[in-house]
C-alpha cells in the first residue's frame, strides 16, 4: 500500500468518524429540542388555559355587575313610582277631604278625632289645636264635650298648618296627642306603600 493511499484511508476514517460524531450530536440535539418544545407547548397551552379562565371569570364578573346594576335601576325606577302612586293617592284623599268638610260624616270624625285626644290626655284641662276651616266645628264641640267631661277645654287662637284633625295637649304642654289627619296619613303611608310594591312584584 502507498503512502497516498494509507493517507486517504485515514482521512476517510476520521471523516466517517466526525461524520458519526456530527450525526449524533445532531441526534441528541434534535431530541432535547423536540423535548424542550414539548415542554414548552405544555407550559403555553397551561398559560393560554389560565387565561381563558380569567376571560371568562372576568367575562362572568362583568355580567353579574351588568344585570346587578339593571336590577338596582329598574328597582329604584319601581320606589319612584311607589312614591308617585302614595303621592297621587293623598293628593286625591286631600281634595276629597275638602269637598266633605260641611258634610255630617266628617263632623262626626272630628268628634271621635276629639274625644280620642280627651281621653288620651285626661287632664282637667286641656288645649286643642286644628286648622282655621275647622275651627267652628271643634269650638262647637268642645263646649259640648267639656261639660259632659267636666274638662276645660280651650281652643288655640292659632291655627295649625294641618289638611284636617287637631291635636290635643295639656295645659303645661308635657302631654300632646297628634290626631291630625296628616299625622295619621304619614302612619298610613307604609302601608300603603307596601300594598303599592306588591304590585309590582
Amino acid at each position: 500500500m502507498d503512502t497516498n493511499s494509507a493517507l486517504e484511508q485515514i482521512i476517510n476514517k476520521v471523516l466517517s468518524q466526525a461524520e458519526s460524531d456530527m450525526i449524533s450530536k445532531i441526534d441528541v440535539a434534535y431530541d432535547d429540542a423536540e423535548k424542550k418544545l414539548m415542554a414548552s407547548k405544555h407550559i403555553i397551552e397551561s398559560d393560554y388555559n389560565k387565561i381563558m379562565d380569567d376571560a371568562r371569570k372576568q367575562a362572568e364578573n362583568l355580567k353579574k355587575q351588568i344585570v346587578g346594576n339593571s336590577r338596582l335601576s329598574t328597582r329604584n325606577k319601581q320606589l319612584v313610582l311607589i312614591e308617585e302612586a302614595v303621592s297621587d293617592a293623598f293628593e286625591k284623599a286631600k281634595t276629597k277631604i275638602d269637598s266633605v268638610r260641611s258634610s255630617n260624616e266628617y263632623v262626626s270624625m272630628m268628634k271621635k278625632l276629639l274625644e280620642d285626644g280627651l281621653n288620651s290626655i285626661n287632664a282637667e284641662e286641656v288645649i286643642v289645636e286644628c286648622n282655621g276651616k275647622d275651627r267652628d266645628v271643634v269650638k262647637k264641640m268642645a263646649s259640648e264635650l267639656g261639660l259632659n267631661l267636666k274638662m276645660k277645654i280651650n281652643i288655640s287662637e292659632e291655627a295649625i298648618d294641618v289638611l284636617g284633625g287637631l291635636r290635643v295637649m295639656s295645659k303645661d304642654g308635657s302631654m300632646v296627642y297628634d290626631n291630625t289627619l296628616d299625622s295619621r296619613i304619614e302612619r298610613l303611608k307604609p302601608i300603603i306603600r307596601k300594598d303599592i310594591a306588591i304590585m309590582f312584584k
